[in-house]
């Protein structure tokens, strides 16, 4: 059976390289939701994330412009696994609901929803293919401190609260490990690509991702 659309979910734990993989697959002409820009947009001032996420939290984490200091809410949550629990039960579902939106609406043969938590936050039915974006510990530390500004410590914490606890290597159709150079990274896509056309019936639909430009869907 044809499908007019294939969908890729890419995960794995945080500042494992999944950006950079949704970097090369945009490159191909694949249209990416990032979970985490869908989050950040419904958590803005009169978004439907706002209110929720301040009534739990308080205005502390309220700058002064009424927008979420995410710096101030990420340690919060991040030191306290119930309260990333509950931010988790508040955001989950608007966020997911939100990404399935996208998905409707975007006319793309082939898109990625990239997220760290894809698994645990019910998408796994809405994806054909399951890439896990994977890379040392250390490699990860240094990437997410570099990254953010952040101390050792707080990177530490960090990359333990933020993975996906029903994830596991075995249920990834693809594994890529980006622990090493870009190169290798890029081989690796492109390996994965190759056969995700091959276990598809993609037809002219691979034709059109490559030919034509689709819109990310906001």
């Amino acid at each position: 059976m044809k499908k007019s659309q294939i969908v890729v979910g890419l995960t794995g734990p945080i500042a494992s390289g999944k950006s950079t993989v949704a970097t090369m697959l945009r490159e191909r002409g694949v249209v990416v939701i990032d979970a985490d820009q869908v989050y950040r947009s419904l958590a803005m001032a009169g978004g439907p994330l706002w209110q929720p996420i301040v009534t739990r939290f308080g205005s502390a984490i309220v700058r002064s412009d009424g927008e979420i200091d995410r710096g101030a809410l990420g340690r919060l949550v991040f030191a306290d696994q119930q309260a990333l629990m509950d931010l988790e039960h508040v955001t989950h579902p608007v966020i997911v609901k939100e990404i399935r939106r996208q998905l409707k609406e975007t006319p793309a043969p082939v898109v990625a929803i990239e997220a760290v938590k894809l698994v645990q936050a019910g998408l796994r039915a809405d994806i054909d293919q399951l890439w896990i974006i994977t890379a040392d510990p250390a490699t990860r530390l240094q990437r997410l401190v570099c990254r953010t500004g952040i101390e050792d410590a707080e990177a530490r914490m960090r990359m333990a609260a933020a993975s996906d606890s029903s994830l596991t290597r075995v249920a990834g159709d693809v594994v890529i490990d980006n622990s090493g150079p870009v190169v290798a990274t890029e081989h690796a896509v492109g390996a994965a690509w190759e056969k995700l056309a091959c276990k598809f019936p993609l037809d002219q639909l691979i034709e059109r991702t490559k030919s034509e430009e689709f819109r990310e869907v906001r």
